[in-house]
């Protein structure tokens, strides 16, 4: 195998372009051999090998610095700079991350894993390059879907007037994630049909030169077209036309269902895992819509181009027809959308999972919130159950929407409860309002909840005790039955359990209640304790005799954390919980 003797880029630059073609089939080899077992990002590195090599065979990394947008389809670069071994042999497939990172490899500048980045900071880079009197290549890889990012547009439009080297390559392998969406997409295709001839073309409209590449998975063409620009004294666009999921025709065929994947059969193409055939919220909330939208024609589900995390899968993205918007990878105008729509009669609901709502913090506290327009957002994946890589973590969003006035977050505990929430918060004309969907597993309670939220920041006492109050918020409320449960076992004290549901406020009332037989207030909540739930309860009480201990996580970016690991290491396990509670009070006795 030549990937076995490739430590580096220089050892790329060694081979000929025949055995550069043995190469790139070693690398999506191993890629198959390795993401069949593993999992990861499928379509995106399958489609990227060839031009990966051409870059590494051209440029002087890490001299020459290239920026992969999302980072997503890096991992023939880590191959081909001293990481294969963790694509070759199965011990080790955990020792690299699946985006670039810098505590890696110098041949990576950043850890990156949101989108519609890399044009912007490859043109800081290019910027700190000039002012020290430098040389180097600058280099930006993005993908088309990147593109219907906003910031892609700011970093290609900046770019356009700098006047110095800076080469942006633009993967085109005509999908996001799901089909792409917007006007921009005309263009590529008509740059697509013309060999790169059209008259209209949106890259030099921006000021930049540019080259268009047919076949993007050959890699004498790429070479050519890298060597063109190699060293180029103004900004470029190496516009490349590339095949998602090449070499694997199930990922050729079912571009979107093979993204990203769980282990799967490399031969059927099945996921190895079922997970029980058990039910989930993505799916069940574009049933929910579906029917909603039935009833109510200004009903509208929003995507910024995760679709499946709605539930909107193809079969029910034509069945809604023009009630479902993918507005692309464009979180910040998804929210100021729904605003619109709210603002103008409809009802729009904007499903997004919880890391990709920090992208959007200004539109929803200036389009959304000021505004008070009653859109619905279900947040998906929020806490520590969800993703675990440390670009990708779902937990900081309980201090980043619950501090925006006007707003209503709500936190149900249960599927009943959840969809409960959601109906209502459509169905309502005064809030803006977000509902954090419970969690990765789906917990049916049997019970009847609430159809009626309108009443803001009423807490729901599900067991009353005395002494020691438990509020457990949305999906940790079943880590307070348990507490409730042990507590009682092994001191004979029955808590109080609470249902907060809303995020967003505070109880007084019923906070002051407390006051008259309970000594201890214990807040559980999954996500960080810096701006959360938990400090505002300790806050109410900081001036009384009620001690308050407030649990949840540790600010950090947590990469690829073991969650039970996780857990524990924050004191986050019914035992521990239950063993400081007969602490405190012990001490309190005392």
């Amino acid at each position: 195998m030549y990937l076995e003797n490739i430590n580096s880029p220089e050892d790329v630059k060694r081979l000929s372009i025949e055995n550069l073609n043995i190469l790139a089939n070693e690398i999506r080899h191993a890629l198959l051999t390795k993401l069949s077992a593993h999992g990861g990002h499928i379509g995106p590195n399958l489609g990227m090998v060839e031009a990966t090599i051409a870059l590494h065979y051209v440029f002087n990394s890490p001299v020459d610095k290239i920026v992969y947008d999302v980072s997503h389809q890096s991992y023939a670069h880590k191959m081909l700079t001293g990481r294969k071994d963790a694509f070759l042999h199965a011990e080790e497939y955990d020792e690299v991350t699946g985006y670039t990172n810098p505590r890696e490899s110098k041949h990576d500048f950043f850890t990156i894993g949101h989108t519609s980045t890399s044009v912007s900071l490859a043109c800081g880079l290019a910027k700190a390059r000039d002012l020290k009197r430098g040389r180097e290549n600058i280099i930006a890889v993005i993908g088309d879907g990147s593109l219907s990012g906003g910031e892609a547009y700011e970093g290609l439009s900046n770019a356009g007037e700098t006047g110095t080297n800076l080469i942006v390559v633009v993967n085109d392998n005509e999908m996001s994630i799901a089909e792409n969406h917007g006007g921009l997409y005309q263009n590529l295709k008509a740059l697509r049909d013309s060999d790169g001839q059209t008259p209209c073309n949106f890259f030099k409209s921006l000021g930049l030169d540019y080259i268009y590449v047919k076949d993007g998975n050959d890699i004498t063409a790429l070479i050519h077209a890298f060597t063109q620009v190699k060293d180029i004294p103004r900004p470029v666009v190496v516009h490349i036309h590339t095949l998602k999921g090449k070499g694997y025709t199930l990922a050729e065929t079912y571009k979107e269902r093979f993204h990203w994947g769980m282990p799967f059969n490399l031969e059927t193409g099945q996921p190895l895992s079922d997970g029980g055939n058990t039910e989930d919220y993505c799916n069940l909330t574009g049933k929910f819509l579906l029917e909603q939208m039935q009833k109510d024609p200004t009903v509208v589900a929003i995507s910024s181009g995760t679709p499946a995390v709605i539930g909107f899968n193809p079969e029910r993205r034509q069945q809604a027809g023009k009630q479902f918007v993918d507005v692309g990878i464009a979180e910040e105008h998804a929210v100021a959308l729904a605003s619109g729509i709210a603002a103008n009669g409809g009802r729009p609901v904007y499903g997004v999972y919880s890391t990709f709502i920090q992208r959007c913090y200004d539109q929803l506290s200036q389009d959304l919130c000021i505004n008070r327009n009653p859109a619905v957002i279900s947040v998906f994946l929020g806490g520590s159950a969800g993703m675990n890589d440390e670009t990708h973590l779902g937990f900081f969003d309980i201090p980043l929407i619950s501090n925006i006035p006007n707003i209503v977050y709500l936190a149900p505990t249960c599927k009943e409860e959840y969809f409960a929430m959601l109906e209502w918060g459509i169905k309502q004309t005064t809030h803006p309002v977000a509902v954090r969907v419970p969690g990765p597993v789906v917990i049916e309670s049997g019970e009847t909840f609430d159809s009626d939220y309108s009443e803001l920041n009423r807490y729901k006492i599900t067991c009353q005790g005395e002494r020691v109050a438990i509020i457990a918020l949305g999906n940790f409320y079943p880590l307070g039955e348990s507490v409730c449960q042990k507590l009682q076992e092994a001191t004979g004290i029955q808590a109080t359990l609470i249902n907060p549901r809303y995020i967003t406020g505070l109880d007084k009332q019923m906070l002051e209640d407390l006051k008259a037989n309970h000594q201890l207030v214990i807040t559980l909540e999954d996500g960080v304790l810096d701006g959360g739930f938990g400090e505002k309860i300790a806050r109410y009480y900081g001036d009384s005799e009620m001690k308050v201990k407030n649990y949840g996580l540790k600010k950090e970016f947590a990469d690829r954390f073991v969650l039970e690991e996780l857990l524990k290491e924050n004191h986050l396990t019914d035992t521990q919980i239950t063993n400081e509670i007969r602490e405190i009070i012990d001490k309190k006795q005392d």
